[in-house]
Order: C-alpha cells, then structure tokens, then sequence
C-alpha cells in the first residue's frame, strides 16, 4: 500500500512518478524499498490516470457509509414507530379503565 501512497504523493506534489522519486519518498518514510515492487508500481501505472482514478476512489469512499448508514437510519425509523405504537395502546387501555 505505500507504493501506491508514494505515487499518490507523488502525483498530488506535481512530481513525476519514476522509480527514483517512488524510492526517495518510500525511504523519507522510513520504508523498505523493493526494487521490484517500485518496478512493477511503475508499469502498472503507465497507462492509468491517477487523477481519474483518485476521484473514482473518493466518490466510492464518499458513498460507502452513506450506504452503510441507510439501513440503520431506517431500522432506527422502524423503532421508533414501533415506540410510539406502543405508547398509544398503553394510553388507550388507560382510557379504557376510566369508561370502563
């Protein structure tokens, strides 16, 4: 996952994305490098666009717990129905004894 990171900065700061650059900020960091792992992060990325491919990862991010959090706002919705139906027979059956 740093490597990744190390591009994203890389991209964000305006610097190119080379194996040179990926390795100085993987050891600022105080990461191991591997050279292979550098290799492969740079052939991987030839072809993709970073910026793209960050603001459909933020989009995602952005949706996931807005997804996450539908089903308990409703079951929360469904529980306080339930409350306040319950509230309503109980006031009900106390009417009932005062005619009763």
């Amino acid at each position: 996952m740093e490597y990744v990171y190390a591009a994203m900065i890389l991209h964000t700061t305006g610097q190119e994305i080379n194996e040179e650059n990926v390795k100085k900020v993987l050891e600022a960091a105080g990461a191991e490098v591997d050279e292979a792992r550098v290799k492969a992060l740079i052939a991987a990325l030839e072809d993709v666009n970073i910026e793209e491919a960050m603001e459909k990862t933020a989009v995602a991010a952005a949706a996931a717990p807005a997804a996450a959090a539908a089903p308990a706002a409703a079951k929360e919705e469904e529980e306080e129905e339930e409350d306040e139906e319950e509230k309503e027979e109980e006031a009900a059956a106390g009417l009932g004894a005062l005619f009763g």
